[in-house]
């Protein structure tokens, strides 16, 4: 769940070398519109990062098929997912007939309700589950969206000291686009999937095949990947990203199995929920190795009789700060282990 704003030109090149193409080539396959980019990354099949004019703060896919088009997740509110399906109207004419959502968190699902009551929401059992419940008051959402407006009083008083002009309109923007969102924020109303599966569905859309998998619990109980098996391209949400994955309401335990089973998926490309694409699956090694590390000293200051705040203060893991060179122990990391003591008593 961390949030990302990439640049066109970081976007270029990262799907330039992943693709062995020239930065330019990669240029030429992106449509970029006032609030997203759309970078495609095999035909038909674009890799969807917002601007930074409005604040949508996970990463979208786009797949155009002969006569439709099926987008996978609808950003983090209704204003985000209005603005994401104008920008696909200038990538494609044809009509949106899915949309998948790969898990329930605010960010990735709280843009639904937008979406027109004939397309169909294709989302895990899990997911339904959670987003008919009270989502809006869960710490997750409470932890990542209530801090907002402290955040823009701490910009303006940078503001107010800010004494270069380039400097001072990158922060009026950026408190202009944070002010935004938190208005966006009050006229969210969760909207569950329309259609559920709980281990694999796979849509035949003229000549793609798209296999929605369940591959098991990990970042939540119900993340799906979006796999296509002909263009060896996996979107991971937020089970897989670059980067260390929120863990205030994963399945530590479990996590480590799922990540194998999608390290057994013959793909070539991960398209991360936030952050650059990347091919390496290493990193998901690296992935699994903090996670085992994780679970292990948890469970082992648990049976010393540890409360989850006092095993907090105990934890080292930074020999995979090296991996993980964004590794803190803050507020997040602090719910990921309250997450794993709950994780505990529930076996």
């Amino acid at each position: 769940m961390n949030p990302s704003t990439l640049s066109k030109f970081a976007i270029a090149l990262a799907v330039a070398s992943l693709l062995a193409l020239p930065t330019a080539q990669a240029q030429s396959k992106t449509v970029t519109t006032d609030t997203h980019s759309f970078h495609e990354v095999a035909d038909g099949v674009y890799f969807v990062v917002g601007t930074g004019s409005i604040f949508v703060q996970s990463n979208s896919l786009l797949i155009v098929n002969e006569d439709d088009a099926i987008l996978v997740d609808s950003h983090v509110t209704p204003d985000a997912a209005k603005a994401l399906i104008k920008s696909v109207k200038k990538v494609t004419k044809k009509p949106v007939r899915y949309l998948v959502n790969t898990h329930y968190h605010f960010d990735h699902a709280h843009g639904n309700q937008v979406f027109p009551d004939n397309i169909e929401i294709i989302g895990h059992e899990y997911t339904r589950e959670r987003l008919l419940g009270n989502v809006l008051e869960q710490t997750t959402a409470a932890t990542f969206t209530g801090g907002i407006p402290g955040q823009i009083k701490g910009m303006r008083g940078k503001l107010a000291s800010e004494t270069d002009p380039a400097k001072k309109a990158d922060l009026e923007r950026e408190i202009n686009v944070q002010e935004a969102h938190v208005k966006a924020l009050k006229e969210v109303i969760p909207t569950p999937p329309t259609m559920t599966m709980r281990d694999k569905m796979t849509l035949f859309r003229g000549g793609r095949e798209i296999q929605l998998i369940h591959l098991g619990r990990g970042h939540t109980g119900g993340d799906i990947v979006v796999f296509l098996p002909e263009e060896r391209i996996v979107f991971t949400g937020d089970l897989m990203l670059p980067m260390l994955a929120y863990g205030g309401d994963g399945f530590v335990n479990e996590w480590d199995e799922t990540l194998e089973r999608l390290k057994s998926l013959p793909f070539d490309v991960i398209l991360p929920g936030h952050g650059d694409p990347f091919t390496d699956k290493g990193q998901i090694t690296n992935f699994q190795a903090y996670l085992r590390d994780l679970w292990a000293q948890v469970v082992e200051l648990k049976e010393q009789g540890l409360t989850a705040d006092e095993a907090i203060g105990k934890l080292d893991l930074d020999a995979h700060k090296e991996n993980f060179p964004g590794l803190s122990y803050n507020g997040i990391f602090e719910l990921g282990v309250r997450r794993i003591y709950k994780v505990i008593d529930a076996q």
